[in-house]
This record gives C-alpha cells, structure tokens and sequence, in this order.
C-alpha cells in the first residue's frame, strides 16, 4: 500500500502495529486478568490456560505476561504448537533450550528437557517458565503426556509452570479422559474477549497517540464500524483502521468516515 498517507496525517511511524514494545501495549482489562493468571500460575510452579479468538490479543498479552519477568530470575521457553507428534513437541522445546541432541525416544527426549531444567533451577538458581502458544493444534495424545516433563522428585518439586494459549477449542480438549492429567495441573485461565465500543475507541486513539497523531481522525460513525467489523479483535480492527486511514487520505479527507471503513473492508478478510 501507498505509504504516503503517513505524511498525509502526519503520522510518524506506521499506525497499528504489533511490533510494539511491552510500555506501548494497550492494556485492555482481558490482558491485565491474563497477567494476573499468567502470574499465579508462575509463581506456584502450576499451568494456565489463556484462550480467545482468532485475533483477540493472545499472543501479545503473553509476550506482556512474559516481559514482567526479569532475566536475571527467570528463563523463559516460548514455542508454537503444531498438530505434530509429542515428539516434535520435545524437539521444539530442546531446540528453544539450546539442546541440540535429539533422539526417537521419547524417554530420551524427556530426560534431555528435564536435565536442563534441573540444571537451572537447581544449578543457577533460576525459575523456568515454558510457553506453548497456539496449543490449542495439539492432539489429544500430546495432551495426555505433557505433564510428564514437568515431575520433578516424585512430582513434589513445581519446577516447570506452564501456559498454554489457543483458541476456544483448547477447553474442550481438557474435557477428554486423556487430557485429565494435564487437566488437573491448571490452576488458572482466561478467556479473551474483543472490545466494546467505547473500549474500541480508547484503543484506536492510544495507537494514533503512538504514531505521532493527538487530533480525533475517526469520526464516531468510522469508530462504530471498526468495532463492528472487526467484532471488537484487535488484528482485524488493526487492519480496517490502518485500511480507513489509507483511504482516508486517497481522497484527501482529514476525517475517516464510515465509507474508508467499507472500502477497507473490501481488502481484507
């Protein structure tokens, strides 16, 4: 797309980012309820499940979660799930590690992921904090043998919390027999819900406040239908204001009205 319509609005980096740094995150009451669980569930050594719909704001509301921890305590493995094997689990989670031997075994790789951990905790004195994004792909029998990497001395030592994000389905997976193990080993989650109108707006202002920009652009008939296009997630209202903005300025309009919104629309999914 044309980026002339930054100086347009005079707008002085690109509205609407993700790559934004963790003070710049707008922090909606779903994100603070996910930081809160995010919290408990580290400090007890327990897991926690975050959920939410396509777009909702998981992801960054973990690498939120995930930034309050200071490095110099904490280390902090971050992998995204796939419908693989548990095997390409461990090997995804040796791979975050740094382990670079890998085996058929899942004994083998099992003894390698708990190895490390003892070596941090025990050895450095460091807590360990695994993320699985996207867990929600896992199969149920990857569900069913998760929980065996995080028993340390006969299960009496909470080594390894874990959070585990996806989409709605995620909770379903934890109804099934297979799953109780891992089940059980929750202590909190949240669920992310899109923002309402009024949220909508305050979200829309705090990102042109970001890029340079403190005059109202949209109008509230344009707010309106953000929110309503994009259900209230933040990635397709992302993409319908940035969209409304470009259109906005092809015809030379200092104000985003409903129509930029339609015809931003029409570019996205």
């Amino acid at each position: 797309m044309d980026k002339t319509y930054r100086n347009f609005f005079g707008l002085k980096r690109e509205p609407f980012g993700t790559d934004l740094k963790t003070k710049e995150v707008f922090q909606t009451e779903e994100l603070k309820a996910v930081f809160k669980r995010f919290d408990y569930a580290v400090r007890l050594g327990g897991m926690a499940l975050v959920t939410g719909e396509i777009g909702s704001g998981k992801s960054t509301a973990l690498r939120y979660s995930a930034d309050q921890l200071h490095p110099s305590e904490f280390k902090t493995f971050y992998v995204t799930a796939t419908s693989g094997s548990i095997l390409e689990l461990y090997r995804q989670i040796t791979a975050e590690m740094g382990i670079h031997a890998s085996s058929n075994s899942k004994a083998v790789m099992t003894r390698l992921i708990k190895h490390e951990i003892i070596e941090l905790v025990d050895g450095k004195k460091m807590k360990v904090v695994l993320i699985i994004d996207e867990a929600s792909l896992l199969r149920l029998e990857v569900l069913a043998e998760l929980h065996t990497i995080c028993q340390f001395h006969k299960d009496s030592k909470p080594w390894l919390p874990v959070i585990l994000a996806g989409q709605a389905n995620l909770i379903d997976k934890m109804i099934y027999r297979a799953s109780a193990p891992i089940a059980s080993r929750i202590i909190a989650r949240s669920h992310m819900e899109g923002l309402d109108l009024q949220g909508m707006q305050i979200y829309l202002e705090h990102h042109l406040h970001l890029a340079g920009v403190e005059t109202k652009l949209f109008e509230d008939a344009a707010v309106t239908a953000i929110h309503q296009g994009s259900g209230g997630l933040l990635r397709k209202a992302n993409h319908l204001a940035r969209g409304a903005l470009i259109a906005a300025a092809s015809n030379q309009s200092l104000a985003v009205t409903p129509e930029h919104v339609r015809l931003a629309a029409t570019e996205i999914f």
